[in-house]
């Protein structure tokens, strides 16, 4: 009897241990710093879900643009509040070189993903693949009879005056883009952009209805008709076409931007091992898998299967326009990105 019941208390035990364990797991949570609106809609109901499940953990989504996700992590640097950050690949280079990232740990996923998307060593990694070219408002054009763009010079031409929005370079990747690669057909480089500032003040920002700081105003510009022609990629294309607003997306002859959305773990964060867990699921094909079926997301781990049709035709889309995409000098950039911010403010949105 005495055998029989140490026996029961000793399974009872275990029992409230693997109980007790499984609370104390349920009870972590992870902070990840990402794009808000339909990325974050597309992580948080198609992605982390199994993630959750399998580990007993919630996942909370701190949304901003990648500057704003930068902000609050230089901020919180010796006690991160974030776990996992999402940035643009050139917001991610200078969170490296702030000392905001930890490398990622060695595992299969991270060997699957494509050599680009590794970056400095590991300490961050490509999740979502893309460019910046040139979106229109094809109800407009077409009322007005207008060809679809071409180039990146089109963002001059006069027909478009209080019809070309145009994402701010000082605070978006988009405006980034644009600006540099009007400054490269102008015989610019990342060394020297006068031609580019040139080129904007004197034949592009007198088309600008608006500068906005983010895309986020976008959708409703399209569909109020005050929106005809924008830098965008043909993800964020996609999920405006998705909300059913006649626009499309073109590569510009002159070549798209390379731009990859990045995660890297924070260093020093409460749960280091549970957030590397985090990162090597994202770059899995499976994970890829779900974002490119449910949010128009580009993936970097080569073995992603799309679904179905109109997944497989954006992957197709997609290697099409990496035939002629630019990859920036993201060293040069950022070492002279305070001093372009200070000077788009005061000569183009002044």
């Amino acid at each position: 009897m005495n055998l029989k019941f140490l026996a029961g208390a000793t399974a009872s035990f275990a029992v409230a241990i693997s109980a007790s364990s499984a609370a104390l797991a349920q009870d972590k949570t992870l902070y990840v710093g990402m794009n808000g609106g339909p990325y974050e809609k597309t992580f948080t109901e198609a992605v982390f879900p199994d993630f959750e499940k399998a580990n007993g953990v919630k996942i909370v989504v701190v949304p901003g643009t990648s500057t704003d996700i930068l902000a609050k992590a230089t901020a919180s640097k010796d006690n991160p509040q974030m776990h996992l950050i999402f940035l643009d690949d050139g917001v991610m280079m200078r969170a490296i070189s702030s000392g905001l990232c930890e490398k990622l740990q060695p595992s299969p996923e991270l060997n699957e993903i494509a050599a680009s998307a590794r970056i400095k060593g590991d300490m961050a990694a490509g999740i979502d693949m893309g460019m910046t070219g040139i979106g229109y408002n094809k109800k407009i054009f077409d009322e007005n009879g207008w060809p679809a763009p071409t180039s990146w010079l089109d963002l001059a031409d006069p027909k478009f005056k209080d019809k070309l929005v145009f994402q701010s370079a000082a605070t978006s990747t988009y405006g980034l883009h644009a600006l540099l690669m009007v400054n490269r057909i102008e015989g610019g480089s990342e060394g020297n952009v006068e031609p580019g500032f040139t080129k904007i003040k004197q034949d592009i920002a007198p088309n600008v209805l608006e500068f906005i700081p983010s895309s986020a105003k976008l959708s409703e510009m399209v569909q109020t008709g005050e929106a005809a022609i924008f830098p965008l990629t043909p993800t964020a294309i996609g999920n405006l076409k998705d909300k059913g607003l006649p626009v499309e997306y073109v590569q510009p002859k002159e070549g798209s931007v390379l731009l990859m959305i990045a995660q890297c773990v924070t260093a020093k964060n409460s749960e280091p091992e549970l957030s590397q867990k985090l990162a090597a699921y994202l770059m899995s094909a499976a994970a890829q898998a779900k974002a490119l079926n449910a949010g128009n997301i580009i993936p970097s781990n080569p073995s992603t299967k799309a679904s179905n049709p109109v997944a497989q035709s954006k992957l197709d889309a997609f290697n099409g326009y990496m035939k002629t995409v630019i990859t920036l000098d993201w060293d040069a950039v950022n070492a002279k990105r305070p001093e372009w911010n200070n000077r788009w403010n005061k000569t183009i949105e002044r």
